[in-house]
């Protein structure tokens, strides 16, 4: 059997956590095997690299640190996570990937969405997933849901989580095929149901 690679995406407070949980869970209860993970992190290596990137202290993180910093994290984890995962016929079910880099780095940051996607699938040769779950909604509201957290990325604001939100829908444009944009905003079996069909299209 074919191991599954699902990627959950979206603004921070969007529910990626909870829907990847989610769907790591149904597809065990149909008797498949699965791993779920995380970026950044995943890995030892990758986990400290995670501290680096949220850690409030380093504000003066300029956007190409971070873009090479969750690339280096991601690197650990498709090598010692992803890939052997798959090659078993496992399932992976991961919150957040290099579509994420795009948008926050990539969009918000001004690196350039073209210029992660390069180094992703390119130079570093990515595994690219089966099926993208993006998760949209509306930054306002996404904070009310979620409340402020205390570390670097979720403190740089409103203004920035729209510009994420609007560098997730471009690349969904990119990549109709791949990418699932979901309305985040509706009750939580409604989100579900229309993740659960996109899954059923890639098992």
């Amino acid at each position: 059997m074919r191991g599954a690679f699902i990627v959950v995406e979206g603004i921070d407070g969007s529910g990626k956590s909870t829907m990847a949980g989610h769907i790591a869970n149904e597809l065990r209860r149909r008797g498949r095997e699965v791993v779920r993970t995380r970026e950044p992190g995943g890995t030892p290596l990758s986990e400290k690299i995670r501290e680096l990137l949220l850690d409030p202290k380093n504000a003066e993180m300029v956007p190409f640190t971070e873009l090479f910093l969750y690339m280096a994290s991601r690197a650990q984890l498709v090598d010692q996570v992803i890939r052997p995962a798959l090659a078993k016929g496992v399932d992976v079910v991961c919150d957040r990937y290099y579509y994420s880099t795009a948008a926050y780095q990539g969009a918000a940051g001004r690196v350039g969405i073209d210029t992660v996607i390069a180094v992703a699938e390119k130079i570093a040769k990515f595994r690219k997933p089966d099926l993208v779950v993006l998760l949209d909604l509306d930054p306002g509201l996404a904070r009310s849901r979620d409340g402020i957290r205390n570390d670097r990325v979720e403190s740089k604001g409103l203004d920035y989580q729209k510009k994420v939100r609007s560098g997730f829908l471009k690349l969904a444009k990119r990549d109709r095929k791949r990418v699932k944009v979901v309305d985040a905003s509706r009750p939580a079996e409604s989100v579900f149901g229309d993740v659960q069909k996109a899954v059923n299209r890639v098992l």
